[in-house]
């Protein structure tokens, strides 16, 4: 791999590791002041629709700087959400702006290691980066629990001498921490070198970006390998998004575990990912990229079936091997999403492109959940209906891609 690629790893996963916790403390905060569940899965819905309503913007910005400086600016917004929580703004607010430094973080990452791995080396590229977002995840949620649990919060403040203090949230000593980490996220994208890649200037029109931006979008669709991928990629990640909130919830209803416990056990998951994906980037050649997809089918089956378990330990097992086939289907599409839209397109809008709709894919699962549980939908009769219909999805897109010629 080129030099830097592995110091963009780092930095990510940094980064990463802090968003998840974030999100378990934030749930936190949301309890703590007597919310309702469904304020829950609204935390990432804030967080996400940035990703959406920036998408034109984000693209050709993460192409006029250097990226690396980019992710740096963006993981100091990120610390002003994290800031805006220590003063007591509402954590949806304060999710919001993390959200803004996320969105041009995305484009900035992907796009550079588009422009410094070779194509050949993509998958292999996308099993290293997907591994250390999930491994962030996997970890986010192990700090997340343990910042959110009772103990360790007493510990902290009192390392922190903050017990005295008057009409501050218990959790402020882990906001502090998350603080901390998200700092040294941005020393992190400092160090990383510039890639040298210059791209021609742009208009700075909004009417103009956004016009320009669903050109690319329409292109990418109807690119029969860009297209393909980009529709499994969307559903995969706004259904990880809002998978991500049912586990929690059902590891409550149905499990009866506590907060702190339920997000461990979304570690299954993440573990399950890491396998797939180093199978992947080790055995799948992009070439191979669509053979893929019946793992989606299987997938959607898995979850299915997992509504109905009711062992702990059954559980786990069926967490991660939902984990190894997500990371299986996700990485060869992915790297074959980044292809195409290098090709057809530039670093940085085709990622801006592949998180609008991804993103989009988000906000729509989870306000469907969020409804859902604010209409009393059982877990176990939304879990059934999320898996039916994610087999049945990638089923019709499987389909398709036995239609596609070979990968180019």
């Amino acid at each position: 791999m080129p030099t830097g690629f592995y110091l963009i790893i780092a930095a990510q996963f940094v980064s990463a590791l802090a968003d998840n916790a974030l999100l378990i403390v934030s749930i936190a905060l949301l309890s703590e002041q007597g919310l309702p569940a469904w304020w829950a899965p609204m935390l990432k819905f804030v967080f996400t629709i940035s990703y959406v309503v920036l998408a034109p913007f984000v693209g050709p910005l993460a192409d006029a700087v250097p990226k690396a400086r980019l992710m740096a600016w963006m993981n100091g917004v990120k610390i002003l959400g994290v800031a805006a929580l220590l003063l007591g703004f509402n954590p949806l607010v304060a999710f919001a702006i993390a959200g803004l430094g996320a969105t041009a973080y995305a484009p900035a990452k992907y796009g550079l290691i588009t422009e410094i791995v070779a194509p050949h080396l993509l998958v292999k590229a996308n099993g290293w980066l997907e591994t250390s977002v999930v491994c962030a995840a996997l970890l986010g949620a192990v700090l997340g629990g343990v910042l959110v649990n009772a103990n360790v919060i007493a510990t902290l403040n009192g390392l922190m001498r903050v017990e005295s203090l008057e009409g501050i949230s218990p959790l402020y000593t882990s906001l502090l921490v998350l603080l901390m980490i998200y700092g040294g996220a941005s020393l992190l994208n400092l160090g990383i070198p510039h890639s040298g890649a210059r791209y021609p200037a742009s208009s700075i029109h909004p009417l103009v970006l956004i016009r320009d931006f669903w050109r690319a979008n329409l292109l990418l669709w109807r690119d029969a390998e860009g297209g393909l991928s980009l529709a499994v990629t969307t559903i995969f990640w706004g259904l990880g998004a809002t998978l991500q909130f049912i586990v929690l919830k059902w590891s409550a209803d149905v499990l009866f575990l506590p907060l702190e416990q339920s997000a461990y056990l979304q570690t299954a998951v993440a573990v399950g990912v890491v396998v797939g994906a180093v199978i992947a980037g080790r055995w799948i050649p992009l070439r191979h990229a669509k053979h893929v997809l019946p793992a989606g089918v299987l997938m959607g089956l898995l979850i299915t079936a997992i509504a109905h378990v009711q062992v702990v330990s059954t559980a786990l097992l069926f967490l991660a091997l939902i984990g190894v086939v997500g990371g299986i289907l996700v990485v060869p599409l992915n790297a074959l999403l980044q292809h195409r839209g290098f090709v057809l397109l530039s670093a940085g809008r085709s990622v801006a492109v592949q998180g609008f709709n991804e993103n989009l894919s988000v906000l729509c699962l989870l306000g469907v959940y969020a409804a859902l549980v604010a209409a009393d939908v059982s877990i176990v009769l939304l879990l059934t209906l999320f898996g039916l219909c994610t087999a049945a999805a990638i089923g019709l897109l499987l389909q398709r891609g036995f239609r596609a010629g070979p990968t180019r």
